[in-house]
């Protein structure tokens, strides 16, 4: 499309950069603008109506179904076709009928989502835990609401909620639905709008109920006292950590690690896995162990298979003999998602604001708006008792003298006057006279006016006590805790998910079986790494190295040991022998930096090899200190295969060595001047990074330029140069230098 030519413009502002186009022209606009108009509705339209639940734990899809679905009389009666609920939901709802249909199905009993289904479901529902197994199309299931779902609806007839019109105003629907528990932390509830997100785990019910008539009774009451932990509906095995989870109570944020739960079948040499963790699904499980096998990382598994079926989840893992089920379970808990993290977000909408809250707050705001729904109760039975009231004092007066009320509806002429007359002849109000009007003609005795009038000192003493109810707050929170306990009592069940404590758990790190077999090491100048067996290494020859380059580390160790490549950027990197192929010395070898994938610029300065972690490292560096810090500083408990802030900074690193006992290491400086001292004067450390301590005095301009492992017979006279540190030093003279080796 070609582009017109511009008119000039009036006037330019930065937040309206472009011209009035007509048809065909291409117009400039600000993108701020164009961001503002069009994505900025989008997105709190998710956020608002789609994506967050709110206070009574449903998203707008839930509340209009379940809705739709009370209406249709469906609690307590028969169960009718999922296909005629889905279409009555559209008038609320005005979308497709499967996106309608995958929301009931998570709501349903058959698809074991939820603790407390809201679906009494019947047909194929699928599966939580099952990514394949797929719930049959609507034409062919039932539904109605299940029992539980009186508690949402009770007394919603009775302005205790707010209705808006639907999307066509044809109808009315509920902006909240009453629910007489905390629903919003019993079920599980997730959702991803624009910019933010909600994750609630679910929590046993009678646990919540208990807990938040405690929090009525005593504000500062101890959640954990009451509710330990979530509760999943896939059971499980919860692994409990104190501290993480009260940063879940009070912020609504962070993360619970979700086991599998397994039992052993001895007779079959079998496991069999009975219950996963919300987070993943069987064929996900089963995948990646297959995987595993084929990778060779688990060899102990002959056969794995999902036999899930009437009974429930179970997958079955065949073992080879003499293994231990409980290793082989540990080390699949670190290598698949048969162990995994929940995610927590407890973002939930409070008076149309989204906001992340904790246990206690969630609780706390659900109790104030159920403390409004009865309220709204209570106002409503009043006005409803005190009309009923009015009628009846109205009902009273003719009860004086029922023959002259008949006599006045005779003598009146026309049927208009009636009323009129009846006000005047007992001087009642108006809505008084039209009841008394409408008595039919077999209710003119004094049986039945007088059984209506009897209900006045009745009528009386409920006005009062709903008077007193409506002017007391306490006596509000006595009404709901009665009710919490009510449901509670009929509605609770045990927990599911089994509590494990984090600091009981006696786990044994996986570490992968591998050949252990002597081997020697070396290391270059220039970064090259070679793993050669003793074999190899008689019958070879000269080693292959890069032009200039040279072997400055040979080591003798096994094929189990861990190596650290300390970087010339205060970093180092961890890798095993194992994890290196064995070669011969007529090939080049690995290049360390490309191999352990380090920063760009950064090169591989010495390799350390350990099996246990014992001995030291003695870090020496051009300004004269020298830093000792042990080994085990670097032994991680996670396999991490980098760490940061591996030795100090501060100074060029002269040479690092590793020590495996305190020994005299002789220094050079430029100076000339050389050091003898024992690494035993200096106190090891376990921060990595430390400076170290002063070991070479050193005048301005003068740098240490090298430092060895005395051996010997290095120096005809060490006492020399053996000082108290910090000292200078000595000068050399050709006399106390050993045959063959020449002064600075």
């Amino acid at each position: 499309m070609a582009r017109k030519k511009q008119q000039p413009k009036r006037e330019s502002t930065p937040k309206m950069q472009g011209f009035i186009a007509g048809a065909g022209e291409i117009v400039e606009q600000d993108i701020n603008d164009t961001i503002r108009q069009n994505f900025m509705p989008y997105a709190m339209s998710v956020i608002m109506s789609r994506a967050i639940p709110e206070i009574d734990g449903f998203k707008p899809s839930h509340r209009k179904l379940l809705y739709t679905m009370y209406k249709m009389n469906l609690l307590g009666s028969a169960r009718t076709k999922s296909a005629n609920i889905v279409g009555q939901t559209m008038k609320l709802n005005p979308h497709g009928d499967s996106a309608i249909y995958d929301t009931m199905v998570r709501l349903s009993r058959g698809y074991e989502a939820l603790l407390h289904p809201y679906v009494d479901s019947k047909g194929n529902f699928g599966k939580f835990y099952s990514r394949d197994m797929a719930w049959a199309a609507s034409r062919y299931t039932e539904a109605r609401l299940d029992n539980i779902c009186r508690e949402l609806f009770r007394d919603i007839d009775k302005d205790t909620v707010d209705f808006v019109d639907n999307y066509d105003s044809t109808t009315k629907e509920p902006t909240l639905l009453p629910a007489a528990f905390p629903s919003v932390l019993v079920n599980a509830n997730t959702g991803i709008a624009v910019g933010m997100a909600s994750s609630i785990c679910p929590f046993n019910l009678a646990e919540v109920c208990n807990t938040a008539i405690e929090l009525m009774r005593n504000p500062n009451h101890d959640l954990f006292s009451t509710m330990q932990a979530p509760d999943f509906p896939g059971g499980g095995q919860i692994i409990f950590d104190r501290a993480a989870m009260e940063q879940i109570y009070k912020t609504g944020r962070g993360s619970i690690k979700v086991r599998a739960r397994y039992t052993y079948d001895k007779s079959a040499n079998c496991i069999d896995v009975t219950q996963i963790p919300p987070t993943t699904t069987i064929e996900a499980i089963v995948e990646k162990v297959i995987d595993l096998v084929k990778q060779g990382k688990i060899k102990e598994i002959t056969d794995i298979r999902d036999e899930t079926g009437l009974d429930g989840l179970k997958i079955t893992i065949d073992l080879k003999r003499g293994i231990d089920p409980d290793k082989l379970m540990q080390r699949l808990f670190k290598l698949t998602t048969l162990e995994d993290s929940f995610s927590c977000n407890f973002n939930v909408l409070i008076a149309g604001i989204p906001r992340v809250l904790g246990v206690r707050e969630l609780l706390e705001e659900w109790t104030a708006f159920r403390i409004e729904c009865v309220r709204r109760r209570t106002h409503f039975d009043l006005t409803k008792k005190k009309e009923k009231l009015h009628l009846l004092y109205g009902l009273r007066a003719i009860l004086l003298d029922i023959d002259k009320a008949v006599r006045i509806v005779r003598e009146t002429e026309e049927e208009s006057e009636v009323v009129p007359n009846l006000m005047i002849g007992f001087g009642i109000d108006e809505v008084q006279a039209e009841y008394v009007a409408e008595i039919k003609l077999r209710h003119l005795n004094r049986e039945f006016i007088l059984k209506r009038t009897e209900e006045v000192e009745s009528l009386e003493a409920e006005i009062r006590d709903l008077e007193a109810i409506l002017a007391s707050k306490s006596r509000i929170k006595t009404i709901i805790i009665r009710e919490l306990s009510e449901i509670a009592q009929k509605y609770g069940q045990p927990r599911r998910s089994h509590i494990l404590y984090a600091d009981e758990i006696e786990e044994d790190e996986p570490v992968e079986a591998v050949p252990d077999y002597p081997v020697n090491l070396f290391f270059t100048r220039e970064g090259y790494f070679k793993k050669i067996t003793p074999l190899s290494l008689r019958m070879g020859g000269d080693h292959k190295l890069k032009e200039g380059d040279a072997v400055v580390q040979q080591i003798e160790a096994t094929n189990a040991a861990e190596l650290l490549f300390f970087s010339d950027k205060a970093q180092v990197y961890k890798m095993r022998a194992a994890d290196f192929a064995d070669t011969k010395a007529s090939v080049m070898g690995e290049y360390i930096p490309a191999r352990v994938q380090m920063d760009e610029g950064e090169n591989a300065a010495m390799m350390a090899v350990t099996t246990d972690y014992s001995g030291f490292m003695l870090f020496v560096f051009e300004n004269g200190k020298a830093a000792k810090v042990e080994l085990a500083a670097y032994s991680t408990k996670t396999n991490r295969r980098k760490l940061l802030n591996a030795y100090s900074d501060k100074s060029s690193l002269v040479t690092a060595m590793q020590l495996p006992e305190d020994c005299d290491v002789l220094l050079t400086a430029s100076s000339g001047r050389m050091l003898l001292f024992n690494t035993g004067l200096i106190a090891p450390k376990t921060t990595k990074n430390t400076q170290g301590v002063v070991v070479m005095n050193l005048k301005k301009g003068q740098r240490v330029l090298s430092a060895r492992v005395y051996r010997e017979g290095d120096l005809q006279n060490p006492a020399r140069f053996k000082k108290k540190i910090p000292a200078l030093g000595a000068l050399p003279n050709g006399e106390e230098m050993p045959s063959g080796q020449t002064t600075l």
